[in-house]
């Protein structure tokens, strides 16, 4: 018993005097305004060849909009069953 008093005032200690981070971490690894190099550039570049495959705004809301409408009447046709199913029990 006469052990857990210097325990726990060394773990005290221990904590009062944790380290500080280390500085490295605080700095970002690029700087702000630091130019892009060749190859950053090059993949910024429009490819033509990918030009075909690219997805235009509007298509892919008409394709949304008619993906949340069949999600919505799956999910009202399977309510219906249920509720079909539970009166048809009773």
């Amino acid at each position: 018993m006469a052990q857990q008093p210097g325990l726990l005032s060394s773990l005290r200690s221990r904590l009062r005097t944790a380290p500080p981070p280390p500085h490295h971490r605080l700095q970002p690894s690029r700087g702000y305004h630091v130019e892009l190099g060749a190859r950053e550039k090059a993949l910024l570049e429009e490819d033509v060849a990918l030009k075909r495959f690219k997805s235009y705004k509007n298509s892919v809301k008409q394709v949304s909009k008619i993906g949340n409408v069949l999600t919505l009447a799956v999910v009202l046709a399977c309510s219906y069953e249920i509720a079909v199913l539970a009166v048809s029990t009773k």
